[in-house]
């Protein structure tokens, strides 16, 4: 089969179309034959050599994907050869074929486009186990998420309006909120142009926003804390705004807030499992009704993964950015 690799740790150019031995699928596993991937943040950091698969996984990058199942490994059930599934993964997505512990896969929802199914997994497995399992977001209840029109915010925003919350999103350009309000976002800031602690706080009688979904990390903890209301959440997911910030306690105390700190990736196989028994449970519904709909900006084929980063890099798109084989 043909795989990404990454002979050398650096820029686009650093991934490499390549022929590699086809895995086979263990106790408990399947092989899926990939129709599509999708781009994540988390593959520019491995292809930049700061972010290794964890200890077990496949070296080539890829979180999530779409296919066929090719075969069953020993001990797995419930699963048929030819099964149109997507999965969330350790690694190895961006391949023509991947082994995955079954577990992780998922059934292409009713009304979803293969290919496209690709770009739910990884996203919604996050959203769904940050926002509701650990912040337990509640109807009525205001959510925040940074970087609205990402595969994540645009996620997080379908899913946060259909359990009845009130969603405030922060993005770059009129254009990326325009299609963040189109989703259902109420609260619109631009985040170049306005101060997103004092616009949720206006929009928000000055209570402040219940749940806050950040990527950003240790740039904006200071002004997310305030951004919080009493007895607030801040879910942070992501750290493209370092690593080390200053955390400010006696706010937090006044606040009776929480703060929680997550990754997928590295997680034990049972926790993944959990998650994504409890999407299959709570997000497949909603997708099949149409309440839910992934949004994709492009497919780009999976041998040209170098200009599908690019896009990703410039942050010029609206949710994800498919790899199809």
């Amino acid at each position: 089969m043909h795989a990404i690799t990454i002979p050398e740790p650096g820029g686009p150019e650093a991934l490499v179309w390549d022929e590699v031995p086809d895995p086979e699928p263990g106790e408990g596993e399947v092989l899926v034959e990939v129709v599509a991937s999708a781009v994540n943040r988390a593959d520019i950091l491995q292809r930049q050599g700061f972010y290794d698969p964890p200890p077990g996984a496949s070296a080539y990058p890829g979180l999530e994907c779409s296919g066929r199942i090719a075969a069953l490994g020993p001990g797995v059930s419930g699963w048929s050869v030819g099964d149109e599934v997507c999965a969330l993964l350790s690694g190895g997505g961006y391949a023509e074929k991947v082994v995955v512990p079954a577990g992780q896969l998922l059934p292409v929802p009713e009304g979803v486009e293969l290919r496209q199914a690709a770009a739910l997994p990884e996203v919604v497995c996050t959203v769904w186990s940050n926002v509701f399992m650990i912040a337990h977001l509640r109807p009525g209840e205001t959510l925040l998420v940074h970087g609205g029109s990402s595969g994540i915010g645009t996620m997080a925003i379908q899913l946060a309006k259909a359990v009845g919350a009130k969603v405030a999103v922060t993005a770059g350009t009129k254009e990326k909120l325009d299609r963040c309000a189109e989703l259902g976002a109420d609260i619109l800031v631009n985040y170049r142009e306005q101060d997103f602690v004092e616009e949720v706080r206006r929009a928000t009688d000055g209570a402040g926003a219940d749940v806050i979904l950040d990527n950003m990390g240790a740039k904006y903890l200071d002004r997310n804390v305030k951004a919080l209301a009493v007895n607030g959440r801040l879910a942070i997911i992501g750290m493209q705004g370092g690593i080390k910030g200053e955390l400010n306690i006696a706010a937090l105390l006044n606040k009776r807030a929480a703060i929680s700190a997550t990754s997928l990736r590295a997680r034990p196989l049972g926790e993944k499992a959990a998650i994504v028994a409890a999407v299959r449970e709570h997000v497949w519904p909603l997708l099949t009704a149409g309440h839910v709909r992934p949004v994709v900006d492009r497919e780009v084929p999976m041998s040209d993964a170098a200009a599908a980063h690019r896009v990703v890099e410039e942050s010029g798109h609206m949710g994800k950015v498919l790899l199809v084989v």
